[in-house]
């Protein structure tokens, strides 16, 4: 049999799997098709679905063999491809799969041979072709691997070599897990006493923790180990879940009691720190008895020389210092970085996304008129409890702090009501509030607001510092299967840490003027749950917040943005899609909301007290007219005025910008090119997203049909229908066998999505075309030049839109 007609699976079990195993690899040192991503989630209006497809452009990557120089320890890559391609065709993939698995070498193969690459550049050249036999063994790429890594005492590779935690549930590190664990112990084992790990909320720091430990203490590198968290409820998750497998070995930190009997210790800063000198507890240890610290969330202590977990890591100096967070630098002059030195590794929350491990997230932005203005008492007033308000400007930064505006309080309580009434009232939602009693008013009006919560007193929940009942309710909104409390209502409690994975609904009501309290808020909703019908989230913000999409510290761009004009439903509709260029534009939000310059908190704390608040209650407030804006492919914000059109509007707007049917007709004939006139249509505000809403069927027809249907009342053909009419006819009698089969082809592309398709060259790239040779081989060799294929394409175009057809 011709190799060239072998599929790429068989390439991979008759050619480069035997050549692997005559090298000397062992069964139990590679693996086949290994996946590597789950593909992303896409969001379309209510509907979201995973991209399961390995071709497509989102879907989840797989490497075709994984070779492992110890289990732990990826060491190569092979991309297998066809025969007709290339020995070298999956060089490209190899690279961007061992990169990600941060193996040093990256390998494709056609089955003829062997194109290797190798990344630590100890080699020369850095790529070479092999023969088949010439597969290199372990012992030669493990010995380059120790090298480039630095790892050649025997202590380093011991310390390497020790495999991860396994347990009976088959749960294994996913890649940048892998990775994220070996670069650290890889940096313990050279030596390194401060290591940094950053990786964004939700993608399992402290299990990567709990395995960078687990090596460590198994391999007897690190004797007593100390886990510093920042919340109680966090210590307790980390001991009961992740840590788990250290049992009876493992100690909590509480009542300030001093046991030395233990290995591994869990703290909170608060518990082993304090100003007066007999509560520093920490203290009472020897200032050698840990070898190993683990700052978890070490963001929240600050990189300040005087923060709570510099005080404990400055007392254990002699230990290995690990810090974890999403966001390693807090300002432009206070940053962890300093402390720790740059990170080993980095996971962000845009390469999340992209892989299919967090939660894509939608925002509606709601800017009532004194948000957008401004609000000035006139002279004299007093607010409802007597006090003479201060004559000045207030503005966003000032409400809710300084100024209880209630009518506002109850417009964003109204807002919130209304996208869960219209979505999922039972949809966990947290609404981030200025301070406790900011987060106390929030709770009222939303209790008055919803039917549900008169009945049921769990509904809605205020969970703030300074109310002992609402904490006691955490772990039921944070608990999978406990369907109350719905909404909590909070100001600093839950930005960080607590694992609330199916909250679906983030409400920002508060005055963030920091990136790492930002990404920290933002983290609270990117767990994805499929299992909970949990596959993307939504933040509303009313106070300005999401201006910080436009830093370029932030890494994550949402998948729309939605601004509802007065009288429009807040949740965003259906065919809402960002556009792809602009130019960046300020955020509608009114003057003095840039954030230079304000706290957090007034007072410093999540209390009220220490500063004038006036409360007033007859100040009318409305939604105001605001502009859309979204965040292009680059996370450049860009303004575009864009709102649900009903029929009525779409036909008017079609027929503005194509006058009559036969003016239609000559327009569509003439343009040389079809995909010019959709982009025209979007240009005016109407994409044919919208235009396929519009109509019953309306994700069957070509834009052809919908124009005339909507705008002209013509009967429309679905795209099937106009090809199967073209096959019917001898329209391609003049050309070759091969010129015959691509046309056809092309006809079975225009039928599952449109014309646009068929005009872009880089179809020819996508099977089954890849059987008639690259796009080159096919526009010149069998239609004879590009000019040539482009007049088969018109011809075929002519031919899809004849009256014949109709």
């Amino acid at each position: 049999m011709d190799k060239r007609q072998l599929s790429e699976r068989d390439i991979c079990t008759k050619f480069i799997m035997p050549a692997i195993q005559q090298a000397g690899w062992e069964q139990h040192q590679f693996r086949e098709e290994v996946r590597l991503t789950d593909g992303r989630v896409m969001v379309r209006g209510k509907l979201a679905a995973r991209i399961k497809n390995p071709e497509a452009k989102g879907g989840p990557k797989r490497a075709d063999f994984v070779l492992y120089a110890r289990p732990n320890i990826p060491i190569a890559v092979v991309e297998a491809k066809q025969a007709k391609f290339s020995v070298g065709h999956g060089m490209q993939q190899a690279l961007t799969y061992a990169e990600m698995l941060d193996a040093p070498f990256a390998i494709s193969s056609n089955g003829e041979g062997f194109l290797l690459h190798d990344r630590t550049g100890l080699t020369q050249p850095v790529e070479r072709v092999l023969q088949l036999s010439e597969f290199p063994p372990l012992e030669d790429l493990w010995s380059l691997y120790q090298e480039w890594k630095g790892l050649t005492a025997p202590e380093s590779v011991k310390l390497i070599e020790q495999p991860f935690y396994t347990d009976a549930t088959g749960r294994a590190p996913r890649y940048y897990q892998r990775v994220a664990i070996n670069r650290a112990v890889e940096a313990i084992a050279r030596g390194q006493e401060r290591v940094l790990l950053v990786m964004a909320t939700g993608t399992g720091k402290t299990y990567t923790a709990f395995q960078v430990i687990w090596r460590m203490w198994k391999a007897k590198a690190k004797k007593r180990i100390l886990f510093l968290a920042d919340r109680n409820i966090l210590v307790d998750q980390t001991m009961q879940q992740d840590f788990a497998p250290f049992g009876e070995v493992m100690h909590k930190v509480s009542n300030r009691e001093i046991k030395r009997n233990y290995e591994i210790y869990l703290a909170l800063y608060q518990a082993v720190t304090g100003k007066e000198e007999w509560k520093q507890i920490y203290r009472q240890f020897p200032a050698d008895f840990f070898d190993l610290i683990v700052i978890d969330e070490c963001h929240r202590g600050s990189a300040a020389d005087d923060s709570a977990w510099r005080e404990v890591l400055d007392y254990f100096n002699s230990a290995t210092h690990l810090g974890l967070t999403a966001t390693p630098r807090e300002t432009k002059e206070v940053s962890n970085i300093t402390y720790f030195g740059d990170p080993v590794y980095t996971y962000s929350l845009k390469q999340g996304i992209e892989d299919g491990f967090l939660a894509p997230y939608k925002v509606i932005r709601i800017a009532t008129d004194v948000d957008a203005v401004g609000y000035t008492p006139e002279k004299g007033k007093v607010d409802k409890l007597g006090q003479a308000i201060e004559q000045r400007q207030y503005n966003t930064k000032d409400f809710d702090r300084n100024l209880v505006l209630e009518q506002r309080t109850k417009l964003v309580a109204t807002k919130v009501w209304e996208y869960l009434k219209a979505v999922d009232p039972m949809a966990k939602t947290i609404v981030f509030c200025d301070d406790q009693d900011h987060a106390e008013r929030m709770r009222q009006e939303l209790v008055k607001l919803i039917p549900a919560a008169a009945s049921n007193l769990r509904y809605v929940m205020r969970i703030t510092g300074d109310d002992n009942e609402g904490k006691a309710q955490l772990s039921y909104f944070i608990d999978n299967d406990e369907p109350y409390p719905v909404i909590a209502t909070t100001s600093k409690l839950l930005t960080t840490g607590v694992d609330a994975k199916t909250c679906k609904l983030i409400v920002l009501d508060q005055n963030i003027n920091s990136m790492t309290e930002f990404k920290q808020i933002i983290g609270r909703g990117t767990r994805l749950r499929e299992d909970y019908q949990k596959l993307y989230f939504t933040i509303m913000d009313f106070k300005g917040a999401t201006r910080l999409f436009a830093d370029p510290d932030f890494d994550g761009e949402p998948v729309v943005i939605y601004e509802p004009k007065p009288g429009e439903p807040v949740v965003p509709p259906d065919d809402l899609e960002p556009p792809t260029t602009g130019e960046p534009e300020p955020t509608p939000y009114g003057p003095g909301t840039s954030g230079e310059g304000a706290d957090d908190d007034a007072n410093g704390g999540e209390g009220g007290q220490g500063r004038t608040k006036y409360v007033v209650d007859d100040v009318n407030v409305r939604v105001a007219v605001e502009r859309s804006q979204y965040l292009d492919a680059d996370g450049k914000l860009i303004t575009e005025d864009y709102r649900v059109l009903l029929k009525d509007d779409i036909k008017k707007a079609l027929q503005a910008e194509f006058g009559s049917l036969t003016d239609f007709l000559r327009r569509w004939n003439s343009a040389e090119r079809k995909q010019a006139v959709l982009e025209g249509l979007a240009e005016q505000g109407v994409p044919i997203e919208i235009l396929q809403q519009a109509v019953a069927n309306g994700s069957e027809l070509d834009v052809f049909d919908l124009v005339a249907h909507v705008a002209f009342d013509q009967k429309p053909l679905t795209r099937r229908e106009r090809a199967n009419n073209v096959k019917k006819r001898d329209v391609f009698g003049k050309y070759g066998d091969q010129a015959r089969a691509v046309l056809e082809a092309l006809l079975d592309k225009f039928a599952d999505h449109g014309v646009q398709d068929i005009e872009d060259a880089k179809v020819l790239e996508l099977p089954p075309f890849d059987q008639f040779g690259s796009k080159t081989q096919i526009r010149r060799g069998i239609f004879g030049s590009l000019e040539q294929y482009t007049q088969a394409i018109q011809e075929l175009e002519k031919a899809l839109y004849d009256d014949k057809s109709a």
